[in-house]
């Protein structure tokens, strides 16, 4: 039963943490800082607004479910340049679709994908840990929701060669994120290639969110459509002559554009599956007004500002190595914006960091299930978000790192 499905999910990790916090009174000595949500506090670029401004005529009419010529004209541009791609090779108008915000589209993926396929005891894997939508997208499309295993010493990505053929062979969906929420790891081109392989040989679809693609450290992340032209088309049962045969990626403005409220997002790839996504979006969601498809055309055309952004965020761990460098295991975030601190009980950082600091961060258990060994991989964890201004920052990391070494008040 649906009800039974939706009863058997936990609770968001953001609900969780109110919980945990709601009998604790923050700090009163110093103001509430926010950092467990990855949400931008930085303002997106003025291009948003004037663009608004522009389009501002076309609220009142109905945006077409494949959205417009011009928003996936400049998507396919994007991803071209961003990712090397030879032109023409993502068709605009068969392989990418507007959505808002990729949340929903990631978790219309597992329906698409559990129900397409027709496996009996299908399996949605995902990495553990990760963003909770997998798992009850996973959940809620009937399917059993797999978690997968991930370590630090294989740069906290799932161990793919290990994967059970038993397994493998009753998949719908394997979810990977790269670069990873929570880690900030990275998957180089090889492990990407070897996913788009196991997908075409077990027939599944390879789900691949890479909304933190633009915000890296030292170099910019490989994508999954990049590994897959660099692969070939080869092995698929349904592909054809698509070279993005059972993957399609997920990307959004939120993080690039700091235009989180934008909820805009597209997912691209195989041919196949955006028509089926397209079809189930159809009935089940909107597209994006047409002047925020507007807005994002403009953004997604536009390198400045992503770069001003990154090199923001690329300070702010700076910032953190400095405040945090021998604590808690420090390690740069190859991508991404989060810190993944390993503390020894991230429930107990968490509610000490509120009631000593009124810092808010968000305990790395939430963002992880147990395995078949009942171990939490994020048990030990707590995930920093570094959303906030350097001036912000810079004392709360410090006062992150005095309780983190002592403890103490």
């Amino acid at each position: 039963m649906l009800n039974a499905r939706l009863s058997g999910m936990t609770d968001y990790p953001f609900t969780r943490l109110a919980g945990l916090l709601g009998e604790v009174p923050p700090f009163a000595g110093r103001p509430v800082l926010n950092l467990a949500v990855g949400e931008p506090q930085s303002p997106p670029p003025k291009i948003v607004a004037d663009t608004l401004a522009a389009f501002a005529d076309d609220w009142g009419r109905y945006p077409p479910i494949a959205g417009t010529p011009a928003f996936r004209a400049a998507v396919a541009g994007w991803l071209n340049r961003r990712y090397g791609l030879p032109e023409g090779a993502v068709d605009p108008d068969r392989a990418i679709l507007p959505v808002q915000g990729t949340r929903e589209a990631l978790f219309q993926i597992a329906t698409v994908a559990a129900q397409d396929t027709g496996r009996a005891n299908a399996a949605v894997l995902f990495p553990n840990t990760s963003y909770a939508t997998y798992a009850a997208a996973g959940h809620l499309a009937g399917a059993e929701a797999v978690p997968l295993s991930t370590r630090r010493e294989q740069n906290f990505l799932p161990y793919l060669d290990q994967l059970d053929p038993a397994l493998l062979e009753r998949t719908a969906l394997l979810y990977l994120c790269t670069p990873s929420n929570p880690e900030g790891a990275v998957a180089d081109l090889d492990y990407l290639k070897t996913a788009i392989s196991l997908a075409r040989q077990y027939d599944f679809v390879l789900a691949v969110d890479e909304c933190y693609a633009e915000i890296w450290d030292a170099a910019p992340p490989p994508g999954a459509l990049e590994a897959a032209m660099a692969l070939g088309n080869r092995g698929s049962d349904w592909g054809g002559d698509d070279p993005f045969a059972n993957l399609i990626v997920f990307h959004s403005l939120s993080k690039r554009s700091s235009a989180a409220g934008l909820r805009s997002g597209f997912v691209a790839g195989d041919r196949r599956l955006i028509a089926l996504m397209q079809r189930l979006r159809t009935y089940a969601s909107s597209a994006p007004p047409l002047p925020i498809m507007a807005a994002s055309a403009a953004l997604w055309s536009d390198e400045a500002h992503a770069a001003q952004i990154r090199d923001a965020y690329r300070g702010k761990i700076d910032l953190a190595e400095t405040s945090l460098g021998d604590t808690a295991n420090f390690y740069r975030p190859a991508g991404g914006f989060f810190l993944w601190l390993e503390v020894g009980d991230g429930e107990a950082a968490a509610v000490r960091l509120w009631r000593d600091a009124a810092i808010r961060v968000l305990p790395g258990a939430y963002l992880g299930r147990r395995d078949a060994n009942g171990v939490n991989p994020g048990d030990r964890f707590i995930r920093v978000a570094l959303v906030h201004d350097n001036e912000t920052l810079g004392p709360a990391l410090d006062r992150v790192a005095e309780l983190l070494t002592t403890g103490g008040n």
